[in-house]
């Protein structure tokens, strides 16, 4: 594990920093390596979360709604919305501020499904693979194969699953 400082050497190397001090006068003061010091400055910035918009505040997107909604008619994505409004409408938000907005309406799109038709006797589905292994009556491990197939039309099924035997005094 590495060394750590004392909680109170990491507030004062961050107190001088907002004073201005540059690493190497706060290293030098405290009388430790100017590396030491800009990895726990840095870390300090990494850990202070950017300030939100506060809550309640409009969108961005909020004066484009009518916009957004007729284009969310069409089926375009949020990322296809964004760049219309930037193009057409001169929109200086960010995606995801287009993005975050059409999540808060409640519109998105089902995924595709299409159910295939097809008449009796004119389409299978076919799944030929390895099984779970089996042991046989001699105590032996065997793998297995398993054939699979799906009708179409009426969406039976049937499967076998089989072993292969080999002849150990095959000539």
């Amino acid at each position: 594990m590495a060394n750590q400082l004392k909680m109170t050497t990491v507030q004062t190397i961050l107190e001088l920093k907002r004073h201005g001090w540059p690493n190497r006068r706060i290293a030098r003061s405290l009388g430790i390596h100017r590396e030491t010091v800009g990895r726990y400055v840095r870390r300090a910035g990494r850990d202070s979360k950017p300030a939100k918009a506060p809550p309640g505040s409009p969108s961005q997107s909020e004066p484009f709604k009518r916009v957004i909604l007729d284009k969310l008619q069409q089926g375009l994505s949020a990322q296809r919305i964004y760049q219309d409004l930037v193009i057409e409408a001169g929109f200086t938000g960010s995606y995801y501020s287009v993005r975050r907005f059409v999540r808060r309406l409640g519109q998105s799109r089902p995924l595709p499904f299409r159910r295939m038709e097809t008449a009796p006797g004119h389409e299978a589905q076919v799944d030929f693979g390895t099984g779970a292994p089996i042991i046989t009556d001699q105590g032996k491990r065997r793998k297995t194969y398993v054939f699979r197939i799906v009708l179409s039309h009426s969406r039976k099924a049937y499967s076998e699953a089989v072993f292969h035997q080999t002849t150990e005094n095959f000539i």
